[in-house]
């Protein structure tokens, strides 16, 4: 039997040899159990292999490439669904591209139907019932987001926001500052460069007299964005807010040496 012939997997056919002589069963399930050894992923030869084992009475051995079978087919259709999902993802999101939202709410909807842990899906349709003013939508999505990727600190940021909207008495009577707060925190344990999210939390904070936090949020954003004004600019509106002028006019300084120094580089180049 040549590597090219397989076995069908068709009730009754036999594996042929290469004088196309047709093979009596324990003739083929000899070549089968060759070719397994080989390619082990062989789905169709599995198969064959389960029917021949049964023909011949032999039921363990049955019973092992039948459930073997069934690992198989299960693991192709979560690869195609996870595919499958992909593509009305990106149907949605041409819809979206488009302004058509309502067609593209359908098919991230439908993609997670196919696939409930598509990102792409969970991502968009968060945004789109944020967009709505949804907020209780909006969260459920995102929350399952985070679940499935908890170390991405865009689907942290957008969770905050909504957390900040449900806040709002006029949106909800939920209390979930705290955990905007936290999802901040969580983005900016991510990616420290997150300027947005040091700007959102330093306002969250002052606002919820949470001075320490602000001030610690706005150090940090300096020093990991050491070339960007606005950090600076934010971090001196803090300590002017908490009263600290000594330390407003220090950053005003660090902010000018730092500024003078790049326009002589640039001058220089």
């Amino acid at each position: 039997m040549s590597e090219e012939t397989s076995a069908s997997g068709e009730q009754g056919r036999a594996v042929v040899d290469p004088g196309d002589q047709p093979l009596n069963p324990d003739e083929e399930i000899t070549e089968i159990e060759k070719l397994l050894a080989t390619e082990p992923d062989d789905f169709q030869a599995r198969c064959r292999l389960g029917e021949l084992y049964f023909s011949k009475g032999r039921l363990d051995d049955a019973l092992v490439e039948v459930k073997k079978s069934i690992e198989m087919a299960e693991a192709l259709r979560a690869e195609m669904n996870r595919s499958l999902a992909m593509y009305y993802s990106n149907l949605g999101t041409i819809y979206a591209t488009k302004n058509m939202s309502d067609e593209a709410e359908a098919e991230f909807k439908h993609a997670l139907e196919v696939f409930q842990y598509d990102v792409l899906a969970l991502f968009n349709l968060g945004r789109v019932y944020a967009d709505k003013k949804k907020y209780m939508e909006a969260k459920g999505y995102y929350e399952r987001l985070v679940e499935i990727t908890p170390d991405d600190p865009i689907a942290w940021y957008n969770l905050a926001g909504v957390y900040v909207e449900l806040d709002n008495p006029q949106v909800s009577d939920y209390n979930t500052i705290d955990m905007a707060i936290q999802c901040y925190l969580r983005t900016l344990e991510l990616d420290p460069k997150h300027l947005e999210a040091s700007f959102k939390l330093m306002e969250l904070a002052l606002n919820h007299k949470k001075t320490d936090l602000a001030i610690k949020v706005m150090e940090d954003a300096v020093e990991q964005n050491a070339d960007e004004p606005l950090a600076y600019y934010n971090l001196i509106s803090v300590y002017d807010k908490c009263k600290m002028f000594e330390q407003a006019e220090q950053a005003r300084q660090r902010l000018k040496e730092r500024f003078a120094k790049r326009s002589k580089e640039s001058s220089a180049s």
